[in-house]
């Protein structure tokens, strides 16, 4: 080996060297967003993600173009609804969107190529590995939105039935609802559904009407139950009803919504698994009690 592929050689060493240690540094990172009351929770970004955004300055003045104006707002509310409001903004993840396939195709070609010089096999399927990895970093970063907004809203979903149940009692006791929605938030643990009430009781502390930060949260979490809660609490308010009777009434709704999903999810589950039914257990049954008896057959020809 001569000179120049020796250097060709060492060089590529380098490279993969100082990669894997930008990326160690980046994967111990953690990320934070900043509630109402000034407490931070923790976030989890993709690491091809916290590997990318350092490029998005780059590229900002094409994500903030007038064409890409309703991608941006979508992306705006789904952060928000995701819960990673400050953490990402809507031109980000339009940058994001670009970046990632542009910048981890490349490094998945190569491997993919390396590979297939050591192996004959894989070779040949290289192309169709190429473009099915380039598919996949053009779609990551939707899917993975989609997951932590479906994610944070189930969370949000669980919570409230038992959060709403708590306000009544502590309503029918003689409470009022600031200092009964105060008093929840404290006794609980942090989780999605009281980082949004941190911020309701936060905005009506800055002298927000109720009604308004009541309705914001509904459409920050895009969750048609929630917004049902959040409207019949604001007619409540508005027409002078007994806020716990309403708080009663969405309570035992939520129960029976959610007792309804389980249903629905309890329903769908043999339908799901006649898929792996067939493609698997059967042909494992079938090839358990009839492969010896084939193999004789074979053996006898």
């Amino acid at each position: 080996m001569d000179v120049m592929a020796w250097a060709s050689v060492g060089l590529w060493a380098v490279a993969a060297a100082l990669f894997g240690w930008y990326s160690a540094r980046i994967a111990r990172q953690i990320t934070y967003v900043t509630l109402a009351d000034g407490r931070r929770q923790a976030r989890e970004m993709p690491l091809a993600f916290r590997l990318v955004r350092p490029l998005t300055p780059n590229v900002k003045a094409m994500a903030l173009r007038p064409e890409f104006r309703r991608s941006r707002e979508r992306a705006d509310a789904q952060l928000v609804a995701a819960g990673y409001e400050g953490v990402l903004q809507g031109w980000e993840f339009v940058a994001l969107k670009a970046l990632v396939p542009l910048t981890l195709l490349p490094l998945w070609c190569l491997l993919v190529y390396a590979a297939g010089k050591t192996s004959a096999p894989l070779a040949r399927f290289a192309v169709p590995l190429m473009a099915l990895g380039g598919l996949l970093f053009a779609l990551y970063p939707i899917l993975w939105l989609k997951k932590v907004t479906a994610r944070r809203q189930r969370a949000i979903m669980k919570a409230l039935p038992f959060v709403l149940d708590m306000l009544t009692l502590s309503i029918e006791a003689g409470m009022d609802f600031m200092l009964a929605l105060q008093r929840n938030i404290e006794r609980r643990a942090i989780d999605p559904l009281g980082e949004e009430l941190i911020r309701v009781v936060h905005e009506i502390q800055l002298g927000a009407p109720r009604r308004v930060a009541l309705k914001a949260l509904g459409q920050r979490v895009n969750i048609p139950d929630v917004r049902s809660v959040m409207n019949a609490l604001v007619q409540a308010d508005e027409l002078g009803v007994s806020v716990g009777m309403i708080l009663r009434i969405q309570a035992d709704q939520m129960r029976l919504h959610r007792f309804e999903r389980a249903e629905k999810l309890a329903n769908e589950a043999p339908v799901k698994l006649l898929g792996p039914l067939l493609l698997f257990i059967f042909p494992s049954v079938f090839l358990i009690l009839l492969g010896p008896v084939l193999y004789r057959m074979f053996q006898q020809l």
